[in-house]
């Protein structure tokens, strides 16, 4: 008598996800996880954890630090490489600003969103990575939606879309010539219900402003910014007064391009039931670094962003 046993559509998504991780572990020399301390971010380290398991991750973690970055997030950053007891790597933008390498543009409003890029291939090239993961979903934005498992990126690590690979039958091919590197996304197609289903389902710890709290914020451009030290409301315009409200972030980032939803979602359960019906990306709703044009992630991904 056979038996038949069908995967629930988590268990299929993360099977994949595993089997990803551990091609690149079995492929590749010196790989690397790009860890923000976002949702997918720690979606992806917690699969990568099970990937490896019993011995711990045995490639480091890379965050690209704006300098403009969320506290509560930072914290959980820490906190979770002290847990899994894997190695931390940080590219600093501020210390390649104070050095001259880039150079920030003296406008207000102006986001550091586009200067990572510089940072990121620089820590990428003194580390001599071949392979590294990112979160990327491909539900997230148009261009997005035109990458592959494994982003082929050139001897500058820029992305050509006419240079990517055949991924059929879950087939990957690994071959590069020096220089070059793959960009990896194990939750390529996941969506961001799948994700937050998941968090609940394995009970993955996030940073507490993915969560309903209340917050100073005001309006600019549609979006709610949270008032700090690096976003304020602009002399002069009384549209952006400041006010309290009950708020979530859906993605984290730079806090000057990053907003916030008016959600009283407080818990992994909630936020499933709200973006089971919402229409607008995360990052549509809420990075203001992506409303540029309509080919602005794609053009930061031609550069050589992940």
């Amino acid at each position: 008598m056979s038996m038949t046993y069908q995967l629930s559509h988590l268990a299929a998504l993360e099977s994949e996800a595993v089997h990803i991780v551990r091609e690149v572990v079995a492929e590749f020399e010196r790989p690397a996880l790009l860890f923000s301390g976002g949702k997918d971010s720690a979606v992806l380290l917690h699969v990568a954890a099970k990937a490896c398991w019993p011995q711990r991750i045995p490639f480091p973690l890379v965050h690209v630090d704006t300098g403009h970055n969320f506290p509560e997030v930072i914290d959980f950053r820490d906190e979770q490489v002290a847990r899994r007891g894997t190695r931390l790597i940080v590219g600093s933008v501020q210390e390649d600003i104070d050095r001259g390498a880039i150079v920030e543009q003296p406008v207000p409003g102006a986001t550091r969103n586009r200067l990572q890029t510089f940072t990121l291939l620089r820590v990428l090239e003194e580390g001599r990575f071949d392979a590294v993961f990112g979160g990327g979903r491909r539900d997230e934005e148009k261009a997005r939606a035109k990458e592959r498992v494994f982003s082929l990126r050139d001897e500058f690590g820029q992305w050509n879309p006419r240079a990517q690979r055949p991924e059929l039958w879950n087939l990957f091919n690994t071959k590069r010539q020096l220089g070059e590197h793959f960009r990896v996304f194990p939750l390529s197609n996941w969506t961001e219900l799948d994700v937050w289903q998941y968090i609940e389902s394995e009970e993955i710890p996030l940073p507490a402003i993915y969560f309903a709290h209340r917050r100073q914020v005001f309006r600019r451009g549609g979006m709610l910014l949270a008032v700090g030290p690096f976003t304020q409301p602009r002399d002069g315009h009384p549209d952006e007064e400041p006010f309290e409200a009950t708020v979530r972030y859906r993605t984290v980032g730079d806090m000057t391009c990053t907003a916030a939803v008016e959600s009283p979602a407080s818990s992994p359960r909630e936020v499933i039931a709200e973006t089971a019906v919402t229409r607008v990306s995360e990052r549509g709703a809420t990075r203001a670094d992506d409303r540029f044009s309509e080919a602005s992630m794609e053009d930061r991904k031609r550069e050589g962003y992940f």
